[in-house]
């Protein structure tokens, strides 16, 4: 796997496009050290389903929660932002849901969806893009910069011989012409579809044709043109009593056909959303954004990300947590080095993850300005975890089994102890609860 030697790019592209509990001690530090002196300087990240809502339906803590979270006028008392993996809306939508599900305002800044790093992709952003997921799809691509948007559909439409699977949906004709396209440059999945053998057959059909879907397919083309993945979730959250297929499913079968079908390995230039450090940079900065419209003088030094799921939120969190400790080491190592000075291009010092924890294609930048002191899991009970599931075994070669099966990414390591969250407790109120009486912050 490419490793990432270095985060160079700066902040301003970033600031351009963005608009009582029971500690599980899986972290050794004791927050309750921080003292209530001075400035509050923390901000929260809230995972949503599982968390605030089941499907479309509000789990009642978090209501009483997000009313102890802002003052009489409706402002909030310290930075929120609520990171998701879903990305089938815009932002602007999310948000209103939000503020009428919560009765307090959420606004679009405050929202973060799987794909909103894409933003920082800029050197995808002129080329022609075939997108999977559903919603507006389109609107959303072209929202994230992209200027050269293929759907599904739109695909079907220009070759109609390619979708065969439902013979209801077959053409009529006997043979009718495909209409001119030009070549597919890269891929992007936004999230799973509504229907699968669609988006798979013709995903496949432009990986093993280099983007020219008319033509016939070469297995031998390989590496194939770029696949970037928002969303990882093998499993989320609704009503149902048991948990539903995600996106992560959706990649699943996908990797597995393309190797069926090739021998090779499907390969991802970027695999974002939670758990991927570059996701948290990105939630980092609109707290950060936050914390100055609040008027803060001082940086936001600690971190706080609730969820309810050990693969994708606590995970993420307890990565972007190392990553931050390797990079005041390597902040120290450098100003040591050079006598003072800012932040630097982290090295070999975070060389031990691997390109896709990171984000996935080399040049992501890492924020500019100084990074928070930590970021603390905080997991519920409300969502995909419960407190009658086993703890994940020690041992990766253990985790296949009829009891339990590791449910990561393909790409991204099993490491037990990221799995284990900062604190557990039974409900986001709970959670917040937590928090603040760590801060020595008053939540009333």
């Amino acid at each position: 796997m490419q490793r990432i030697k270095a985060f160079t790019f700066g902040r301003q592209l970033l600031k351009s496009r963005c608009g009582s509990a029971s500690p599980h001690h899986a972290v050794s530090h004791s927050l309750a050290q921080f003292s209530s002196q001075g400035p509050k300087s923390f901000g929260l990240l809230f995972d949503i389903d599982g968390v605030l809502v089941r499907g479309r339906t509000l789990i009642p803590a978090a209501k009483q929660c997000f009313r102890n979270l802002v003052d009489h006028d409706g402002n909030y008392k310290v930075p929120v932002v609520f990171v998701t993996n879903a990305g089938n809306c815009m932002r602007q939508t999310k948000a209103e849901h939000l503020s009428h599900l919560l009765q307090v305002e959420v606004c679009p800044e405050q929202v973060m969806l799987s794909h909103s790093p894409l933003r920082m992709f800029t050197q995808f952003h002129k080329m022609r893009v075939l997108v999977s997921g559903q919603g507006p799809v389109e609107e959303v691509a072209q929202n994230l910069g992209f200027q050269d948007v293929v759907t599904i559909d739109m695909l079907r439409d220009a070759c109609p011989l390619l979708d065969v699977v439902d013979h209801n949906r077959r053409p009529k004709e006997p043979s009718p012409p495909s209409k001119a396209l030009r070549p597919i440059d890269a891929i992007i999945l936004f999230g799973e579809p509504i229907r699968w053998e669609t988006n798979l057959q013709l995903i496949v059909d432009i990986l093993l044709t280099n983007g020219n879907p008319d033509t016939a397919w070469n297995s031998i083309q390989y590496p194939h043109i770029p696949v970037l993945a928002c969303n990882m979730d093998l499993l989320w959250m609704a009503e149902a009593k048991n948990p539903r297929f995600g996106h992560g499913m959706f990649l699943v079968c996908l990797e597995s056909l393309y190797k069926k079908i090739t021998g090779y390995e499907l390969k991802y230039q970027a695999l974002i959303g939670k758990p991927s450090v570059v996701t948290y940079n990105y939630a980092e900065l609109l707290i950060k954004q936050q914390a100055e419209r609040l008027g803060w003088a001082t940086p936001v030094k600690r971190l706080y990300a609730i969820g309810d799921n050990p693969m994708a939120d606590i995970y993420g969190a307890n990565l972007y947590n190392r990553y931050l400790q390797a990079s005041r080491r390597a902040d120290t190592k450098m100003q040591a080095a050079s006598g003072g000075g800012g932040a630097g291009p982290l090295g070999e010092t975070i060389d031990e993850m691997t390109s896709t924890e990171l984000g996935g294609v080399s040049g992501v930048p890492r924020p500019e300005g100084e990074l928070p002191e930590r970021c603390s899991s905080i997991l519920v009970c409300t969502g995909v975890y419960s407190r009658d599931q086993q703890e994940l075994p020690s041992d990766p070669t253990l985790t296949v089994t009829e009891q339990r099966i590791f449910h990561g990414h393909r790409d991204f390591r099993f490491d037990p102890a990221l799995t284990q969250p900062s604190f557990m407790v039974q409900d986001v109120k709970e959670a917040v609860e937590l928090v603040f009486q760590q801060e020595a912050c008053p939540l009333e």
